[in-house]
């Protein structure tokens, strides 16, 4: 039974709490967030793991408005410091329409400074913070950035890294190892944190060490061998910390990160340091929770939990829905690799957002997890084409603008053959503005040679794919988090062809035109209106660019209403391009009428929710159309 936790309304309540009842506390925010995860889909495992080091910085600190900083990378592990910053009476409504968002939001709450969905970014926002009060006089502020060994690697980081220690600036990074990101981490760099977790002894300065390594001669046959053997273990047993000091911070660890006592003495003494300082905590991921901990992958954000035992043990979860449209692009590719050995597939830490555990398992050669680093994948991807491997980079959208320049230099200008799976393109629902797919189109269609294409639903998925691997330039496909559709067509599916749309229906009242999974509700609508009496047409577009020029003008050209249809945003999406074809033809295109995301963020809630609030849902086309008409009526009465 929950008793201490509602009586936490802000940080300063839990100082009065002696250690035993601070443990309890931490009881009972795990206990809140397995009730969570009874009732809806959330971020679990990375919030179990930080429960101690979020009650330890907010008792070591003073985060309220205009006090320390405190920043937590992506954000997915926030839930914690909701519960104890006044959020408690409001932590059941979380990731529901109109309740509490799955990441910070400043909107929410003066403890969370930004929103960050995206990893990397905290050392360097911390950073700014503290540049920024220094510079309003607010000198005494602390900055902390609490940043996962998974987003560690992401280019960003490092660039924040050595301008804080050229500054020699009073900020702390707290590294936060728990040896995962998403999925497990990989690389160099978690080999070296691998190193320090097996080691854990740390001596102020190494580089006297260093120097005396470098000193031990080394002769030639079995003496130099074992010189070696001697001079690489002394390295791997004293070298923690030493990449970090050498770029100007102290480095202070590794300490127990479920140690809230002692994370709290090691948070005081810090705080009185001078300079660039970073704490490399060990956490584990799940902690409290048996499968969590044992199975981090799965229960990063598991299905609804259906039974829940003793000891917060996961008993079953309930059972999942239909398949969506990310497994049948899964499937599609895994076949493809079957057929052609020449495919090599990119990720970015998301093996199992993407659904390639089988790619990985079946092709191991052919499957690369770059981590959190979406500009090196893209560029990584060039060289591969370029040197003739059939190259898929497969990101969520909201992430691949990340690297968006890589898009640009390394693979349109020099029109490689590289084809984009964007998942998650268009509304990610309860995940939020953050992870939102919606600015895709635009940014895509922008390169020269880049094709890009979108499936109208599960008829169009596998043919499309296989278009896109056989093609010779850049080349992109996007496709939302939703459940697999099939329209129902009264003649076969024309074959996907360059720069070709799909007439489903030719109406003489007017035609939705449809980029993407939205032509089922577009079909829906038009069988709704067709019950009025009126004859909308539907056309799949498939294709951004090129667009089908000749199919989409002449319903622009001949129709009396053209209501343009995407999951993206409508500043220079789908329906711009249209209208761009159409002035370029010298078309009057006051007919036609575009429908997306606004220009505005949109929040988190359930997909269909927000399509309706933004006109996208089957019934606010329909009343598009019937609105439409009744203007055009008016206006020529």
């Amino acid at each position: 039974m929950t008793n201490l936790l509602p009586q936490i309304k802000s940080p300063a309540d839990m100082q009065k709490l002696s250690d035993e009842q601070l443990q309890t506390l931490s009881h009972e925010i795990r206990d809140e967030l397995i009730r969570v995860l009874t009732n809806r889909p959330a971020h679990f495992a990375s919030n179990l793991g930080v429960v101690e080091l979020c009650l330890a910085l907010h008792l070591s600190f003073d985060f309220s408005k205009d006090k320390d900083r405190l920043i937590w990378d992506t954000g997915h592990q926030i839930y914690p410091q909701k519960l104890i910053t006044g959020r408690y009476e409001q932590f059941h409504t979380i990731r529901t329409k109109g309740g509490l968002m799955g990441f910070p939001h400043p909107g929410e709450s003066e403890y969370d400074l930004f929103m960050t969905g995206h990893a990397g970014c905290s050392v360097s926002t911390a950073s700014g913070l503290k540049a920024g009060d220094e510079l309003m006089g607010r000198k005494d502020n602390h900055a902390v950035a609490v940043i996962g060994d998974g987003a560690f690697p992401s280019g960003i980081v490092f660039e924040a890294l050595n301008n804080i220690g050229g500054m020699k600036q009073n900020t702390l990074v707290i590294l936060n190892d728990n040896k995962m990101s998403i999925c497990p981490r990989t690389g160099g760099l978690a080999q070296y944190f691998d190193q320090c977790r097996m080691t854990g002894l740390y001596q102020g300065s190494k580089r006297k060490l260093n120097q005396l390594l470098n000193n031990i001669p080394v002769i030639g046959g079995m003496a130099h061998s074992a010189l070696e053997q001697f001079r690489d273990g002394l390295k791997a047993f004293f070298k923690d910390g030493m990449l970090f000091e050498e770029l100007g911070f102290r480095y202070f660890g590794p300490v127990d990160g479920h140690d809230l006592p002692g994370l709290r003495k090691i948070l005081r003494d810090l705080k009185s340091q001078e300079g660039p300082i970073l704490l490399h905590v060990f956490t584990n991921k799940g902690h409290g929770v048996p499968q969590a901990a044992e199975d981090p992958v799965t229960y990063h954000t598991p299905p609804v939990f259906e039974q829940v035992g003793p000891n917060r043990a996961i008993v079953s979860f309930k059972k999942g829905g239909a398949k969506g449209y990310t497994d049948a692009i899964s499937f599609a590719l895994h076949q493809a690799m079957q057929d052609d050995p020449t495919i090599a597939v990119m990720t970015a830490a998301m093996c199992q957002g993407n659904k390639l555990e089988k790619v990985r398992e079946d092709f191991p050669q052919r499957f690369y997890d770059v981590g959190i680093c979406e500009s090196h994948a893209v560029a990584f991807a060039a060289g591969m084409a370029k040197a003739g491997a059939n190259a898929v980079v497969d990101i969520y959208s909201t992430f691949l603008q990340r690297s968006f320049d890589q898009i640009f230099q390394e693979v349109c200008l020099q029109n490689l053959h590289v084809t984009f799976l964007m998942d998650r393109a268009g509304l990610t629902g309860p995940d939020g503005p953050t992870h939102h797919g919606v600015f895709d189109v635009p940014y895509m269609r922008l390169f020269p040679n880049m094709v890009s294409m979108a499936p109208g639903d599960e008829t169009d998925v596998q043919p499309m794919l296989k278009f896109a691997l056989k093609h010779t330039g850049p080349i992109s496909v996007r496709y939302p988090k939703a459940n697999l559709e099939k329209v129902e067509r009264t003649e076969a599916p024309t074959p996907i062809e360059l720069g070709k749309a799909e007439v489903i229906d030719w109406g003489e009242d007017g035609c939705f035109v449809a980029f993407g999974t939205l032509l089922s509700n577009c079909t829906a609508a038009a069988k709704k209106l067709k019950a009025k009496g009126i004859h909308m047409g539907v056309i799949n577009a498939r294709f951004v660019k090129p667009l089908d020029k000749e199919t989409i003008l002449r319903a622009v050209e001949t129709l009396p209403l053209v209501v343009t249809v995407e999951e993206g945003t409508i500043e220079g999406g789908f329906g711009s391009a249209v209208l761009e074809a159409a002035n370029a033809a010298g078309l009057d295109a006051r007919n036609v009428v575009r429908r997306g995301i606004p220009d505005k963020f949109i929040e988190h809630g359930e997909r269909n929710e927000l399509l309706a609030d933004i006109g996208l849902s089957v019934d606010a086309l329909v009343e598009l159309v019937l609105t439409s008409r009744s203007a055009e009526v008016a206006k020529c009465g």
